[in-house]
């Protein structure tokens, strides 16, 4: 499982011309699921990206967590995350999950990121998606378990 965090100032993830989902500062988190994830993973995966601290503290160093900050989270699925790109010019996809199970997954590290009590927010699994995001710092991880 795949995610790649973003810290924001703002983000927010439009369907067919309606806004399904809008946070503040936080983080964007874009989750890929790959074949072999399973609930294990995304709990992992969930609390390292809960606890990662990438935010400032008062001395201006990242030392905070996303909660410690007072920030939301906006969950968006990204399959592409899960690409093959080791050869050629066009992606391959066969590391990715089956739309059933990372659907499942996706929906799995959704709940658990709602059960912390962190404002959370999401696009819709599957869908056209058209994320729009002020990155802060820039500052961008990519965290995988």
């Amino acid at each position: 499982m795949i995610a790649l965090i973003q810290r924001v100032t703002q983000a927010s993830v439009t369907i067919d011309n309606k806004v399904a989902g809008a946070i503040g500062p936080g983080l964007l988190i874009l989750l890929g699921v790959e074949r072999q994830d399973d609930e294990q993973n995304a709990a992992k995966l969930c609390e390292r990206v809960l606890a990662y601290r990438i935010f400032s503290d008062e001395q201006g160093k990242m030392n905070l967590n996303v909660r410690q900050s007072g920030g939301s989270v906006l969950i968006v699925s990204q399959f592409t995350l899960a690409a093959d790109t080791d050869r050629g010019l066009r992606p391959g996809f066969s590391r990715g999950a089956a739309p059933a199970d990372a659907r499942r997954l996706y929906d799995d590290f959704t709940d658990r990121c709602r059960q912390t009590g962190i404002r959370t927010e999401t696009g819709r699994f599957g869908a056209d998606m058209q994320v729009a995001l002020v990155n802060d710092g820039p500052v961008t991880f990519w965290l995988q378990v």
